[in-house]
């Protein structure tokens, strides 16, 4: 064995992990706020006291999610919400120019009898309709999901405010809830790795996670559940949204830098500053595994199905997606990783 060889064989490995999926479960976070900004989206609407709740399974929500495109759940309910909407009788062309009443006064204008009808018969009703229209941009749903949580963003608010709560909420936005006062769905969240495992990975190599999250809910469950200090670096949707602005002021052009775009794993191997004998990319998303194999660092990338309500249908999409490997224990994590 040669001296380089011999050195290639001490130098650690560079471990990324997604957050949502990965090491936190949030099937009773951020996939529970999305339906329930789903259906909150239609209160006031005619016949909204007919929809059930929740107005599909977490599953069928799952499905949505995998069908790519959908990195970041603001996304995920905007995209719900259109497919909804199509079996919604609104008032006449809603988004039309000249025609722009508030929020609130255009859901009362609707009915939603046909929808609840639909979400009472079919099992998987997001996926039924994904199968009739596709992607989906509905236009009123679309005028609702324009700009920031403070400026008119309908949708996002929403879902933020259910997400955070009443207390966390004001102290991020410095608004008042108007639409959920209740406690935040974000203190629902759970561990799903091994703290000792997280330890020992730590020890021999790097580790660093790359989120879609926004910076101040990725430091929120780090700090809660003290596992900021096994990981060197955090790259979050805050940093891809820097770098848009810059390359829109730059050229003037419009461009997403979040997955499955491979910006924030290049970014990191860019970032750490050490030499590293190999990388690895864990994420539970079909995009995540699309953003590894295009890498220019040359990710391998690790499905991860721990918190999956359709284990195998996940197992498929992420070997579709070009996964190297898939885990359902990390328990074997050491073992991939070497």
């Amino acid at each position: 064995m040669t001296r380089g060889n011999r050195k290639t064989m001490e130098l650690p490995k560079l471990i990324v992990f997604d957050m949502d999926g990965v090491i936190i479960d949030v099937s009773r976070s951020y996939r529970e706020t999305a339906r329930k900004a789903a259906r909150l989206f239609f209160h006031g609407a005619k016949g909204f006291e007919n929809l059930p709740d929740p107005l599909f399974s977490l599953a069928d929500l799952a499905a949505l999610k995998q069908t790519g495109g959908l990195n970041n759940d603001w996304d995920l309910s905007s995209q719900a919400i259109s497919l909804l909407f199509a079996l919604v009788k609104a008032p006449a062309d809603p988004s039309a120019p000249g025609h722009r009443p508030g929020h609130e006064k255009t859901i009362q204008g609707c009915d939603v009898s046909n929808l609840a009808d639909f979400l009472k018969s079919s099992p998987g009703p997001l996926m039924d309709l994904w199968a009739r229209y596709g992607r989906r941009r509905e236009p009123f749903v679309a005028e609702r999901y324009q700009g920031d949580v403070g400026d008119g963003n309908v949708i996002k608010r929403i879902f933020q405010e259910i997400y955070l709560g009443e207390s966390l909420f004001p102290a991020i936005y410095d608004l008042k809830p108007i639409f959920w006062q209740e406690e935040g769905l974000i203190n629902q969240e759970s561990l799903l790795i091994d703290r000792a495992i997280l330890k020992d990975l730590s020890r021999k190599h790097i580790l660093a996670i790359a989120t879609g999250r926004p910076r101040v809910e990725a430091d929120y469950p780090l700090d809660r559940f003290a596992v900021r200090e096994y990981f060197r670096l955090v790259v979050t949707l805050d940093d891809c949204v820097r770098e848009e602005e810059r390359i829109f002021m730059e050229r003037g052009e419009r461009i997403s830098l979040s997955k499955p775009n491979p910006f924030m794993l290049d970014l990191i191997s860019l970032l750490i500053g050490e030499e590293f004998s190999g990388c690895y990319y864990l994420g539970d998303m079909p995009d995540d595994m699309l953003a590894a194999g295009s890498s220019k660092t040359g990710y391998r990338g690790v499905g991860v199905l721990l918190s999956s309500p359709d284990r195998e249908g996940l197992r498929k999409a992420l070997l579709q997606a070009g996964a190297d490997c898939i885990v359902d224990d990390y328990s074997a994590l050491p073992g991939i990783i070497g």
